[in-house]
């Protein structure tokens, strides 16, 4: 049987040493030292350099919190962390130039641009289910943007909490760079002192006290809060390519991503077929006897596990359903049709079960998903562009992907973000290098030359000439 999670816990920050962590890394960014060019790319590197000499580290790590496999691991996380500071050490040059704008007449002679300015110091609170990838990946867009930065990872993957604070430590700036671990006690702390940009990635319940403690200081916030993100299959799709990518996005970490397609929306005839293509790569990816698969995660907590668990009651399950409490584990699990108002349908099920719900017609698919909350994510499975283009004009998202699973994450060109109920705000590349900067406005004007026109006394013909100027 596959190794099981194990039980660990954090070593928390002492709460009397959280305050002076935070004025310490104001008083750094008061410096100047983190707008330099020179620095933001040392500490890029030296984030890269961090995931790649402990990679094995952050394997066992990870083994341990979720039962998680090394490919996958790599995959989902520290290989994303490496593209975005590649992505970032690249471009970064480019991102900080001043962008011009034209300037009218009226303000001639002179030049207008905007010019990216830090915002300060960042706080950081990371989630569980990718425990490095969410706290480095906004970290690389607050560096990148020239800011400090203090971490917050999630106590649930405890192992990686510790690992992290030791990394951080070792490798990058600790005058600009500080974690502080721990749970309620810790965070409520945190969120008690100013920051200029707080990013939270979680649940809706927590990201809603942290917006409501950063409006006491009017401090702008990043929400990552996921929700139920659905799956919509077209029976003009290719069938199996479609099984693979479903299964493949549903099941990694098992099931336990903000982005997983949370229920499959198919049309009754399709709706067999289509399971059965699911079942048959489920076995595929993970065997026959999946409990034993290396390549098949664990929940993080008995809590989450039995939480899960209970979505099965009284459901018609049509693959699957077997769990071990103990040992954290619940099989890749199909339920067909459940009812609206069940739990399982009104709360983001965050684990391995994909409800499949059957329609009449394909096209009530769109009502459907806009009778709900706004998802994080939306997936379309079809060959028809025409319908393509009528969920993609008819239905809001945070972000879309047709044909395949949540690739989106994969290209730093596209901005990671929800809208409405599933988040605000966005980061990757150029969007989190903008996140966590400030465009400050600046005109630059020449003495040589002065157009009259706006100053006393207002005369009709000043006035008949301005308007034709402007």
């Amino acid at each position: 049987m596959q190794t099981t999670t194990q039980s660990t816990e954090v070593s928390p920050t002492s709460v009397t040493d959280i305050a002076p962590k935070i004025q310490a890394l104001k008083n750094t960014f008061s410096k100047g030292s983190t707008k330099a060019f020179a620095w933001r790319v040392a500490q890029l590197q030296q984030i890269k350099k961090m995931v790649i000499e402990n990679q094995d580290d952050i394997f066992a790590a990870m083994q341990k919190d979720l039962g998680r496999c090394d490919m996958e691991s790599w995959t989902a996380e520290l290989g994303g962390v490496v593209t975005e500071v590649e992505h970032s050490i690249k471009h970064l040059k480019k991102w900080m130039k001043p962008r011009k704008v034209s300037t009218p007449i009226v303000a001639q002679p002179g030049k207008s641009y905007m010019l990216p300015e830090p915002l300060g110091t960042i706080l950081i609170i990371g989630a569980w289910n990718y425990p490095l990838l969410l706290v480095l990946s906004p970290l690389v867009a607050a560096v990148s943007a020239g800011n400090c930065a203090l971490i917050k990872p999630s106590e649930l993957s405890a192992n990686m909490s510790n690992l992290i604070a030791q990394m951080v430590s070792d490798y990058l700036d600790n005058d600009a760079i500080k974690v502080v671990e721990g749970a309620v006690e810790e965070t409520t702390e945190l969120l008690k002192h100013q920051f200029d940009h707080i990013i939270y990635t979680g649940g809706d319940v927590v990201g809603k006290i942290v917006m409501r403690a950063a409006a006491e200081f009017l401090t702008p916030v990043t929400l990552e809060l996921g929700g139920k993100s659905p799956c919509i299959v077209d029976s003009s799709t290719d069938l199996d390519v479609t099984a693979s990518r479903i299964v493949w996005s549903k099941w990694m970490n098992a099931g336990q991503t903000c982005v997983a397609p949370d229920y499959v929306l198919v049309e009754k005839p399709f709706a067999e077929p289509l399971i059965t293509a699911i079942k048959n790569k489920i076995t595929e990816f993970y065997g026959a006897d999946v409990v034993n698969s290396k390549d098949y995660g664990r929940i993080v907590s008995e809590r989450h596990c039995s939480r899960i668990i209970k979505y099965l009651a009284n459901q018609d399950i049509v693959f699957g359903g077997n769990h071990d409490l103990a040992n954290k584990y619940i099989e890749p699990t199909l339920v067909l049709d459940p009812n609206a108002d069940s739990p399982l349908m009104q709360e983001e099920i965050f684990g391995p079960i994909l409800p499949i719900i059957t329609l009449d017609n394909i096209s009530q698919a769109i009502p459907y998903v806009n009778e709900r909350e706004k998802p994080l994510a939306l997936y379309l499975f079809t060959k028809d562009c025409s319908f393509e283009q009528q969920v993609l004009t008819s239905t809001s998202a945070g972000m879309v992907c047709v044909n395949d699973g949540f690739m989106f994450a994969a290209n730093p060109n596209l901005p990671f973000g929800g809208v409405g109920n599933s988040g605000t705000g966005a980061y990757h590349g150029k969007i989190g290098f903008d996140n966590f900067s400030h465009l400050k406005t600046v005109m630059k004007r020449s003495f040589w030359f002065d157009v009259p026109l706006r100053y006393p006394p207002f005369t009709d013909k000043k006035f008949k000439l301005l308007k034709k100027l402007i």
